[in-house]
């Protein structure tokens, strides 16, 4: 599907849909508890829908319907084959988990995924005594996580280090789980230890270890729920500090998210915000550059460079390295996308320096990557010309209904 927007400048009001960091945690937890839990404010993106595949492989029984999700536990099958699509959540958080719940099994996916790294995840598991034939996907392993010492870097992905904290959490014992080099993206891991706990696990940070004592099953607490997506608001809260003025419902202040930090880097860059009763209202003034260190909150570069697009000055990112093996080298795309569009950027090693020039029409590849659907269309809805965006039904990896949500702000934009 290729769209074309058409300059409209959004404003209104539109509810955050569930958070899907927080969705595949609760999703997982929940099959490894004692009984259903039933998890409301989910979407049934294609990563989430990927998660229930992959849970109802283990054993369990996964059902979305009507925004919610019952989570069965079942008695967990011996090497399952696990297919993640294109989630990169979902392969690492269950790659480890699947091994201490089913003592290995073969796992496939698609897109970019078979391409992202795995390296670090897997020497940890083999120093518990799982036995793998590749370190890429397609690839398949055996052997059951024992309790004891593990060791994981901190700066290549905190997947790696959220998914060996779920395992151990069923893992009979004590274990150790040291950090060799400092963490980065530490919110994603603290929304793993929130939802674990949630869940009734017995986990203590101290000087980059954690000790998690493990046990059979988790604890349901019979319902919980999603937290509001942080990451996805950001693009509609990019286009209210652009022009007009925009508010996102069912939002929480206090959310683990590090992508709340959208709230501040705004209002550093010159626009009004105003929280009230779970809704954030961002207002338009005149925006200028900053500097972002994008080592905690990756994923809201491509919002905030069309942010930069628009602001006076020049706007730094830096810290990005990471997003070099996101769906796509998300440096290189969110650069080539300002550039087709008639911005100003410059690309570095581990990130980007925006000129605010403003953006004009062009054509957008997507290059299948949700993030940079949604950063082509707020760029469209607030430039000079209109942007077509080639497969932009990327975006139901993440959020199938954003063209929709669009509409409601006012976004104008048809089928090509």
């Amino acid at each position: 599907m290729d769209v074309m927007i058409h300059p409209s400048h959004l404003g209104g009001t539109v509810r955050a849909i569930g958070s899907k960091s927080d969705i595949h945690r609760l999703m997982i937890c929940a099959a490894m508890s004692d009984r259903t839990t039933v998890i409301k404010g989910v979407v049934p993106s294609e990563d989430v829908l990927a998660t229930a595949a992959c849970i109802r492989a283990l054993g369990a029984g996964a059902k979305i319907k009507d925004g919610e999700c019952a989570v069965t536990p079942g008695e967990f099958v011996s090497s399952p084959a696990l297919d993640c699509g294109e989630s990169g959540s979902t392969l690492r958080f269950l790659l480890p988990v699947t091994s201490a719940l089913c003592g290995g099994g073969s796992f496939t996916g698609s897109g970019r995924l078979p391409e992202r790294p795995l390296k670090e995840l897997v020497d940890a598991m083999k120093n518990g005594g799982a036995v793998f034939d590749r370190e890429k996907l397609p690839l398949s392993f055996s052997g059951k996580l024992k309790a004891g010492e593990y060791f994981i870097p901190g700066n290549v992905s905190s997947q790696y280090i959220s998914g060996l904290l779920m395992a151990l959490s069923v893992t009979p014992g004590e274990s150790m789980l040291t950090l060799t080099s400092r963490l980065e993206s530490s919110a994603y891991v603290d929304m793993t230890l929130d939802t674990l706990r949630l869940f009734g696990a017995d986990i203590e940070y101290s000087e980059n270890k954690y000790i998690v004592r493990g046990r059979e099953r988790l604890m349901s607490p019979g319902t919980a729920t999603a937290d509001g997506d942080w990451s996805n608001a950001a693009f509609f809260l990019v286009s209210g500090a652009i022009h007009g003025s925009v508010t996102v419902t069912g939002l929480n202040t206090d959310s683990l998210q590090g992508d709340k930090q959208i709230v501040n880097i705004l209002r550093d860059m010159g626009a009004d915000t105003a929280f009230h009763s779970g809704s954030l209202t961002v207002t338009a003034k005149t925006l200028r550059g900053t500097t972002v260190d994008l080592a905690d909150i990756p994923d809201l570069l491509p919002a905030l460079a069309v942010a930069a697009s628009f602001a006076e000055g020049e706007t730094r990112f830096t810290g990005g390295t990471r997003l070099r093996m996101k769906e796509s080298d998300r440096l290189k795309t969110v650069a080539d996308m300002i550039s087709r569009l008639g911005g100003t950027v410059r690309e570095l090693e581990d990130g980007l320096v925006v000129t605010g020039t403003g953006l004009k029409g062009g054509t957008v590849d997507s290059v299948n990557d949700h993030r940079i659907v949604m950063a082509a269309a707020a760029a469209g809805a607030n430039g000079t010309g209109c942007v077509t965006i080639t497969n932009a039904g990327a975006v139901k990896k993440s959020y199938p209904g954003f063209f929709d949500d669009f509409s409601e702000l006012g976004g104008r934009k048809n089928v090509i």
